[in-house]
């Protein structure tokens, strides 16, 4: 593949990367997750921003089964994600990402997380966008979902948790 192709392309990913951040955080993004979860709810923050607690056993006890039996089929067993996930397939959709430190699931706040996995990656990108992630919105419940972020959180080394823990703060701003 041609030099440039590849940093053209890494080039558009930041770009969409840097688009959905500012989108999220200019529109009051963080406030959709809300009725979802309630006021109330233990992980919500004052500012209204979603936080998941990776430490807490309970949930991540939980969460692990959960991602056996509806993630690792494509984000691997042991988060790994499909071979070559960065390439585009012959379909045009990009193979499962790992969820581990190689990934980029941890640059993304937990909200952004909770609402791909609840409502599909299709839902918070431009229409025609073509993924093959899928909302679990009508299988899992608010609960299941968070435990299985957790689930994924705790697999990460410290010094990921830690730039995690400092990107969720930021996005609280």
């Amino acid at each position: 593949m041609p030099r440039h192709t590849s940093l053209a392309r890494k080039l558009v990913l930041f770009g969409l990367g840097a688009f959905l951040t500012a989108s999220m955080i200019g529109s009051g993004y963080w406030f959709m997750v809300r009725p979802h979860l309630g006021a109330g709810s233990p992980t919500m923050t004052a500012s209204g921003a979603l936080i998941i607690d990776e430490r807490d056993e309970r949930l991540v006890s939980i969460g692990a089964p959960l991602y056996q039996a509806h993630c690792a089929s494509c984000h691997g067993a042991n988060l790994e994600g499909q071979p070559d996930w960065r390439r585009r397939l012959a379909n045009g959709r990009l193979p499962a990402p790992p969820h581990d430190e190689s990934g980029h699931t941890w640059h993304h706040p937990d909200n952004m997380l909770f609402e791909i996995t609840k409502y599909g990656t299709a839902a918070l990108l431009p229409e025609g966008y073509e993924t093959d992630m899928g909302g679990y919105e009508n299988i899992l419940s608010d609960e299941e979902i968070r435990a299985v972020i957790a689930y994924i959180k705790s697999t990460w080394p410290d010094h990921i948790r830690q730039r995690h823990r400092q990107m969720n703060e930021a996005a609280q701003r």
